[in-house]
């Protein structure tokens, strides 16, 4: 029999909405390591659109806790097709606390298609 625990996964799928927040709820009685992704994607307009393209932008911001990680803003190319911003960390989890991921996006001539977070728990082997 094996005693070997299955690694826990969460994830939040949050669509075209502009704020996603995935609760990782506690455990009592070991700590633990989650590989956190996070993924932005948008649809760029055709270059005959209305909207220029060189003003195009997407931004995301990730909060770990109530605590600013990461921050980015970058143009938008791709016309006509997506783009996406991908963020990826490692964070440990002491027993007995949740994790709360929060994250918010930010679009300027572009739609937003997808939001997705996803942590993974890393157990050593």
């Amino acid at each position: 029999m094996s005693t070997a625990r299955r690694p826990e996964r969460w994830a939040v799928d949050a669509g075209e909405a502009d704020v996603a927040v995935l609760t990782i709820p506690a455990v009592l009685h070991h700590d633990r390591v989650f590989d956190l992704d996070v993924r932005m994607e948008v649809r760029v307009p055709d270059l005959d659109g209305a909207t220029s393209t060189s003003s195009a932008s997407h931004g995301l911001s990730v909060e770990l806790d109530g605590r600013r990680e990461w921050s980015r803003d970058i143009a938008s190319s791709n016309p006509g097709q997506t783009d996406s911003l991908d963020y990826h960390c490692r964070r440990e989890v002491p027993a007995g606390e949740p994790l709360r991921v929060r994250v918010q996006t930010r679009v300027q001539g572009v739609r937003r298609r997808s939001l997705i977070i996803e942590a993974l728990e890393s157990i050593d082997a």
